[in-house]
């Protein structure tokens, strides 16, 4: 793990990323909640498909841009979703708060909103920190294992349990979006491990990081699992890798 300096060093864009990747990544992030809110406003999809949407949206290209271009990358992406996030929360309605804004959160729609967005920044800050470049592995688990549950859940979910919750917001998960969680983060940490390059028979150790991300994903509180579905399965594929 290395010091904190040296981490953030690693983290800071140099002026030639932010000036010439800045601006269309900010439009990518742009057009991910746009697209979602185009359909939950205009197509009616329910906001337990369109958050999904943005969910993997963005995990999948903070995948792509630190397995391609580094961590610096990564960190630029995420100043731009902190932006789109900023605007949609200052609107406090419209197209882009709709895609995220869940109608069951209410009264603190918005809580639901920031909150989740933290989770996901501290993960990922925490992730990258303390166990480096395999915390691509938590970035696919959490954009597609986690992203999966609810969508499964609001379609198929017939048998919920209650989940802890820090606001008075009651929260619910379904036994049938966990079993989606499992599988697919089982696919993702075995397409992660294989692009890490890091372990032999990858979609062997993936049985492990999945069951162990559908654990976590079940007991965590309501809007955290953004951050303990990215940390604990890059802890696992970094101790799997130290096992080799």
């Amino acid at each position: 793990m290395p010091d904190l300096l040296e981490f953030l060093r690693s983290a800071t864009p140099s002026w030639r990323m932010v000036l010439f990747a800045g601006p269309p990544l900010i439009l990518w992030a742009f057009a991910i909640f746009w697209g979602a809110g185009f359909l939950n406003q205009r197509r009616h999809w329910r906001t337990g498909y369109t958050r999904k949407i943005v969910h993997v949206g963005v995990c999948l290209t903070a995948f792509l841009m630190q397995s391609q271009f580094g961590f610096s990358a990564l960190c630029l992406f995420g100043g731009c979703v902190s932006v789109v996030i900023a605007l949609l929360v200052w609107q406090g309605g419209g197209l882009l708060y709709e895609a995220v804004a869940r109608e069951k959160d209410a009264p603190k729609r918005t809580h639901y909103i920031i909150v989740p967005y933290l989770a996901t920044l501290i993960g990922g800050l925490l992730a990258n920190w303390w166990f480096g470049p395999v915390s691509i592995v938590g970035y696919l688990v959490t954009g597609l294992g986690d992203a999966v549950g609810e969508p499964v859940g609001v379609r198929f979910g017939r048998h919920t349990y209650r989940v802890p919750s820090l606001t008075k917001v009651k929260a619910l998960r379904s036994l049938e979006g966990s079993a989606a969680v499992l599988v697919a983060s089982f696919i993702a940490a075995g397409i992660g491990l294989t692009v890490l390059g890091s372990v032999p028979n990858p979609w062997l150790f993936a049985v492990a990081i999945a069951i162990g991300g559908c654990a976590i994903e079940a007991i965590s509180p309501h809007g955290w699992d953004n951050a303990t579905m990215q940390i604990l399965p890059s802890a696992l594929a970094w101790w799997l890798s130290q096992l080799i």
